[in-house]
């Protein structure tokens, strides 16, 4: 078991490596280790649309007999079904690869225990739940839409010292961190009245990473095209026909977003928190007072920290459901 750990987290730290740019697929990285229990291949999930952790692995490999008699470390299920591209599943048996070590479990529907019974159907050795948590929690985000049928929901607001959210409150090294932020989501969700009264471009303008696509709640059907954000390439997507915010979320689900950033303004903020439809709140506060008109939401309600910390003189604060 101490082998497979071994080889197991070097696969995590390749996994981390598609941040930016896996999702809404998940960060997967695979690592090949010959009998002698030397590492020959490598790879992760570098972009989505493109070749799976698996296949980048095993197009590593220099001397492709040495698979013949190797095993494959994965920290997610190889994929069972045909997407983008092929199963990974199918590819493991191709190549001959006798044995394979995963992580976790895929939640996805269309894989779901599927890979792990046909690689055992073939007559591979298949060991799974190595290092289970750290690989669910590697894509807590991934997991939670497919296991909830909702994106994973992340709050989003910056507070004055004495509890207020208009005016000016973010430095420019905590606004780049939350443009960081922006791109680490699918999505980053409004409410109408927040892009009347700031005509925000909602892009991540402040960091290198992709632009989320930009929903607005707009029941009354408010913002025109003339709105900052339709500007540019990014796709928009305006809800104003939903019941519930769980049926906004739902809907979302389906077009294949699986993490959302909401930004405001604090009534859309408040609504989320009282349907306790969020999986994760970060908080930058001030150490200045502004005696503004908006109050933040209520922190009272917020008891999980798991992780805080001081930047520019603001501390930020993360809060998990």
């Amino acid at each position: 078991m101490e082998i497979n750990e071994k080889y197991m987290r070097r696969a995590l730290d390749l996994a981390r490596h598609g941040l930016l740019d896996a999702s809404p697929n998940p960060m997967v990285g695979a690592v090949i280790v010959g009998n002698d229990g030397r590492i020959i291949g490598e790879g992760w999930h570098r972009r989505c649309g493109e070749g799976h952790a698996e296949v980048n692995a095993v197009a590593s490999v220099r001397d492709r007999e040495s698979l013949l008699d190797s095993t494959m470390y994965v920290t997610l299920e190889p994929c069972s079904h045909y997407g983008k591209t092929p199963p990974c599943a199918d590819m493991i048996i191709e190549r001959g690869i006798p044995r394979v070590v995963v992580g976790t479990a895929d939640p996805f529907a269309k894989v779901s225990g599927r890979g792990i019974a046909r690689m055992k159907a073939a007559g591979i050795e298949v060991v799974t739940g190595v290092l289970e948590d750290e690989c669910r929690a590697l894509n807590l985000r991934f997991m939670t839409a497919h296991e909830k049928q909702r994106p994973f929901i992340t709050l989003k607001w910056a507070q004055s010292r004495d509890g207020f959210i208009d005016g000016k409150i973010s430095t420019p090294l905590t606004s780049m961190l939350v443009h960081k932020l922006r791109a680490t989501h699918d999505a980053i969700l409004v409410g109408s009245g927040t892009v009347l009264a700031d005509n925000p471009s909602l892009s991540t303008r402040l960091y290198a990473g992709k632009s989320p696509v930009k929903v607005v709640l707009d029941r009354r059907r408010r913002v025109g095209p003339e709105a900052g954000i339709f500007k540019g390439d990014i796709p928009v997507i305006m809800m104003s026909d939903y019941g519930l915010l769980g049926d906004a979320m739902s809907e979302l689900y389906r077009k294949g977003i699986t993490s959302v950033l909401v930004e405001g303004g604090a009534q859309v903020l408040e609504s989320f928190m009282k349907e306790d439809l969020w999986d994760e709140i970060r908080v930058e506060i001030s150490p200045e007072c502004i005696n503004g008109r908006v109050k933040a939401p209520d922190l009272i309600r917020l008891p999980f920290v798991i992780d805080s910390e001081t930047v520019d003189g603001h501390r930020i604060i993360t809060y998990r459901n």
